[in-house]
């Protein structure tokens, strides 16, 4: 007999919730949570097959219970129930790892569909779980990156701070995740990417509001330092972090405490603070934009990742990781690289990093379903790649240290166009390549007066 596949219902209103369980529990085992704080208590003590939840709660939201439920080892299949007006919040969430959405209210025959498919598609895709996306990779083949499992191994357990640093691509969240993983915390590693959020909403993300907080604050919302409570909290791109926000996170890892907005009671934290950036925050303390007492505070330990071009030996292995892995999730057989197109990867810089060499994999494998991937499917880019294409997007360090520099001079302006006219005026691809964010790409054209 086969064991009952164990599901986990999520929505506020009590009577959708118990309508779904008592329409489901006759074949499966259920959980339910009134909220999203519930669902994610449940999430850290079981594993479930399946997670329905609705996205719209007050609180932690279904958005924070996908990621909850994305971030678990074995993770869970989610679909999302979404109101007929936030259906764009719905693509979203399955852009973001959700297998679909549902409008409510949910039509029974409609869900009976969907889970089926969701359980079917287990089946169809054994690797999916074995090797989500954004998962662990494989052993590594070079030196470099077998030296930088050992001191991610050694440095795990510990409760010290951790400042990762590299170029943009080359995997500094995939440091991170192992880091959380190895280091035996029983909560969730909850990533934030300061870059993408503005000053006042990066602040709320953080540490959370109270209702009434502000304009638009009609619940309570509990931020990510209390989300990653006993776990792991990941700021991304903290060199981006305005100074305001730095004092409050400096307080914070020295008292273990902080205030949501609109609250004078403290709240205590249990959690280990991992960061990652590709600035070079020393020259930014030096130029006054990082606070000094906070870059030493992050930098007890420091992790560097490799470019990819500095370890292009992994580029087989990481190449052939990535086609099972895209070829489970789109229901196709495994291919090969021949030869030729391998040689041709691993002679190609990826100023992207490991990043765009996933990307390009990706690609490879949707769009084509030969057994064998040859040297004419690779991208143009790649396979006509030369030597002397090759040396026009790697940068020297001395490039590299103009770029991160904010004094304004001749050499870092004619660099920047340089690789802006390489990558077709793509700002997004030049500021990959040049190594910095894009944020910052843009407030250097700026202050040469190019908006075009």
């Amino acid at each position: 007999m086969n064991e009952m596949k164990k599901i986990l219902i999520v929505d506020d209103e009590i009577n959708t919730r118990q309508a779904l369980v008592r329409y489901l529990r006759r074949r499966f085992e259920i959980d339910e949570a009134e909220d999203g704080e519930a669902a994610i208590r449940a999430l850290q003590k079981n594993d479930y097959d399946l997670v329905l939840t609705d996205l719209r709660m007050p609180g932690v939201d279904g958005m924070g219970v996908l990621d909850a439920a994305l971030s678990k080892a074995y993770s869970p299949l989610c679909i999302v129930f979404t109101a007929y007006g936030s259906v764009e919040k719905a693509v979203e969430a399955v852009k973001k790892g959700a297998f679909d959405f549902l409008t409510k209210p949910v039509k029974l025959d409609k869900l009976e569909t969907v889970i089926a498919n969701a359980l079917e598609s287990v089946k169809k895709q054994p690797v999916r779980q074995a090797l989500p996306a954004g998962k662990e990779l494989q052993l590594p083949v070079s030196e470099a990156m077998r030296k930088l499992d050992e001191i991610i191994a050694t440095a795990a357990p510990s409760r010290s701070t951790v400042l990762i640093t590299g170029e943009s691509g080359s995997g500094k969240e995939v440091a991170a995740k192992k880091l959380h993983k190895l280091s035996g915390r029983k909560g969730l590693f909850v990533p934030v990417h300061c870059a993408a959020l503005p000053e006042n909403l990066l602040e709320s993300e953080l540490f959370g509001h109270e209702k009434g907080a502000f304009t638009g604050a009609s619940d309570m919302r509990k931020g990510r330092f209390e989300l990653a409570d006993g776990g792991t909290l990941f700021l991304d791109e903290i060199g981006e972090i305005p100074l305001s926000i730095q004092v409050k996170l400096l307080r914070v890892l020295e008292t273990k405490t902080f205030e949501r907005i609109g609250s004078a009671e403290p709240i205590k934290c249990d959690i280990r603070l991992l960061a990652a950036t590709n600035r070079d925050l020393k020259k930014m303390v030096d130029e006054g934009t990082f606070r000094e007492d906070l870059y030493y505070r992050l930098n007890v330990v420091n992790l560097e990742i490799p470019p990819l071009r500095e370890h292009a030996q992994d580029i087989e292995h990481l190449a052939n990781a990535f086609a099972a892995e895209f070829a489970a999730e789109n229901g196709k057989q495994t291919p090969v690289f021949s030869p030729e197109a391998m040689q041709k990867l691993k002679e190609y810089p990826f100023p992207g990093n490991v990043r765009e060499l996933r990307n390009c994999i990706e690609r490879l494998i949707v769009f084509n379903s030969a057994p064998v991937i040859s040297i004419e499917d690779l991208p143009d880019n790649i396979r006509n790649s030369t030597a002397e294409k090759k040396s026009t997007v790697l940068l020297t360090n001395q490039e590299q240290k103009q770029l991160t520099s904010d004094n304004i001079n001749d050499q870092q302006h004619a660099l920047i166009l340089k690789v802006l006219e390489e990558c077709g005026n793509n700002r997004t691809l030049a500021a990959d390549k040049l190594g910095i964010s894009r944020r910052t790409l843009q407030r250097r054209l700026k202050e040469y007066g190019i908006n075009e």
